[in-house]
């Protein structure tokens, strides 16, 4: 069970991270206007890729087939422009050749305006039909944008100019030369940084609290000092991909102002960039920044940059003299290319200005409510529901005197159950709560709580109506109780094992998997034994038939042993469940 549990949430987490890539399937079509991939990188100048047609000139309803090609490629952009106007809307449409490789995309609302690729496999070739209007400009020039790799793309490689044919000669324009942007100096930081100003100078957010990146591996800080109209920050932390911190209104991930530190290779680039909704970080321009520098050692990322307090020509740049929560995080990158965090951002416990008082302040990677849910839903089925199904299968002549009118065996299996509904019921409001709604994000966790909670409820309404003893319809009660009681057990199980690992509750890994793994093979131990004891027991009760005559040997002797027996091995079970209980009751409540 914990192996198929560890398989699905592995199996899931490689979509996930499968779908967080820049668009390798070539839905690019918020790029049709500027053309450039987002992938906060700068495109080379020196193209290597063609693009061809198979006539010069044009009537409108004519079809011209366009080419691209060249050394392999992954991703492309293709687009034809007013030769005149090139920083106007595409003009014309396109109709494909191989849908295999090449895609339409909807680009000024208008379907076919633009053509992309399906998949980011290796091509160096690909073909297109060119649909004129009648309404088309006298030149038309075909524009692509090339990807070979993630960092290594060309933008608006200039192709053909195409001419009606009664258009006057296309003379290119005299340009004025601009002098390249050049990207804010980056320097090399010459030591680590220190926690000794932390809530004196530097507002400081540190995991665990109150530990030095100038002593500690393993710290996370982030500190903001203020600086007249400017803001100085630092970053560090154990990492051999990235660290990212945002600026959010809400605890959620979305909408945000986020500042990344990127490995790659023994270079660390920083780069701003935005949120939009739980996906790939859009990065923005580095123009913002100043005083850059960064340090690797020892499998630390540490990083600082200066950046004014307001920013009101700076799109999607938060003004710092406000107070937002604060997100910390890191993953691994490839090749400049960043994943998905494997682990939830730190996040502080309310909002803070960074530009305000100094503080020395902390936070946690898992929210309260969602770690009273994972509290909730083990104390109700590996403590409460076991006891009780041992109750009710190993115990009934053991505790079969009387108590409130019920046997006692009875009475505490009830009570157990009841609890176990109970604490279901309040557990599994909880992440709707948190989330103010369905997670999409949770794999098949929620889909399984969701039928241990029907389960849950239904098993009590079942017993409320259960026959009398000697009812003939006793014998169908008896199967579907222990039936539907089982189901829920199983699935209950399994759903916690899919749920530990869940980012939003955090617990450490791997030893969490071995607790779960531990209580289960420790409650199945304990009703294998008692099983064991139950049929040895009937053993030593000979039942002999002489004349008609049944006489019971040492019946009264090995009930007593049995019982004695059977209350030594709950005993131990209780100590065993209560001590699992409190090791996973404590790591979330360290959390």
């Amino acid at each position: 069970m914990a192996v198929l549990g560890f398989t699905l949430a592995t199996f899931l987490l490689v979509l996930y991270v499968s779908s967080v890539a820049n668009y390798p399937s070539g839905k690019v079509g918020r790029s049709c206007h500027g053309m450039v991939p987002e992938h906060g990188h700068t495109a080379h100048s020196d193209p290597v890729h063609n693009i061809s047609v198979s006539q010069m000139t044009f009537r409108g309803g004519d079809q011209i087939e366009v080419t691209l090609s060249g050394p392999p490629f992954r991703g492309f952009l293709l687009e034809a422009r007013n030769a005149e106007d090139l920083s106007g809307p595409p003009i014309g449409s396109f109709t494909l050749i191989d849908s295999q490789v090449s895609q339409l995309l909807t680009c000024e609302d208008v379907q076919g305006y633009a053509v992309s690729h399906t998949s980011p496999s290796k091509k160096t070739k690909v073909k297109v039909y060119w649909n004129a209007l009648s309404n088309a400009p006298n030149h038309v020039k075909f524009l692509v944008t090339v990807v070979e790799k993630y960092k290594t793309y060309w933008v608006k490689i200039p192709g053909p100019i195409i001419s009606q044919p009664n258009a006057l000669p296309f003379t290119t324009p005299e340009a004025t030369i601009a002098p390249l942007s050049t990207l804010p100096p980056v320097s090399h930081l010459t030591k680590s940084f220190s926690a000794s100003d932390c809530g004196n100078k530097k507002f400081c957010i540190r995991s665990p609290l109150n530990c030095d990146p100038e002593k500690e591996y393993a710290c996370f800080f982030l500190s903001f000092a203020r600086d007249d109209q400017s803001v100085v920050v630092e970053m560090s932390g154990p990492s051999q991909g990235y660290l990212s911190f945002a600026f959010s209104h809400d605890r959620w991930m979305g909408d945000d102002d986020a500042y990344l530190c990127i490995r790659e290779d023994q270079t660390v680039h920083i780069q701003p960039s935005h949120l939009m909704g739980r996906r790939h970080p859009v990065m923005d321009s580095r123009g913002a920044l100043e005083d850059m520098a960064w340090r690797l050692a020892d499998g630390v990322i540490q990083c600082s940059f200066r950046r004014n307090i307001t920013l009101p020509w700076v799109k999607n740049r938060f003004d710092l003299n406000t107070s937002y929560y604060i997100f910390l995080a890191d993953g691994a990158a490839d090749n400049g290319r960043i994943y998905k965090h494997s682990r939830q951002p730190l996040i502080t416990y309310e909002k803070y200005n960074v530009t305000g008082y100094p503080k020395n302040v902390g936070g946690s990677r898992s929210v309260f409510l969602l770690k009273t849910h994972g509290a909730l839903m083990f104390v109700a089925w590996m403590t409460t529901v076991s006891i009780g199904v041992l109750i009710a299968r190993f115990f009934k002549s053991v505790w079969s005197k009387a108590f409130l009118g019920q046997a006692a065996w009875f009475q505490v299996h009830r009570m157990l159950m009841l609890t176990t509904t109970a604490l279901t019921c309040v557990a599994f409001v909880l992440p709707f709560i948190y989330r103010g709604g369905w997670s999409s994000y949770a794999g098949y966790h929620p889909y399984l709580g969701c039928i241990v909670m029907i389960l849950a409820v239904l098993q009590p309404l079942l017993a409320a109506f259960r026959p009398p003893l000697h009812d003939p319809r006793r014998h169908i009660f008896n199967w579907t109780h222990w039936s539907m009681g089982t189901a829920a057990r199983i699935i209950a199980v399994a759903a916690m094992f899919l749920g530990m690992d869940l980012p939003g509750l955090d617990l450490p890994g791997p030893w969490k998997t071995y607790v779960m793994i531990g209580f289960v093979a420790w409650h199945v131990g304990t009703e294998i034994v008692l099983e064991i004891h139950a049929y040895r027991l009937s053993r030593k009760v000979e039942i002999l038939d002489d004349a008609r005559i049944q006489i019971l040997q040492s019946f009264t002797v090995a009930e007593a042993e049995g019982h004695a027996f059977k209350k030594v091995v709950f005993a131990v079970y209780i100590c065993g469940n209560v001590t699992f209980l409190i090791i996973f009751l404590s790591a979330i409540n360290q959390l």
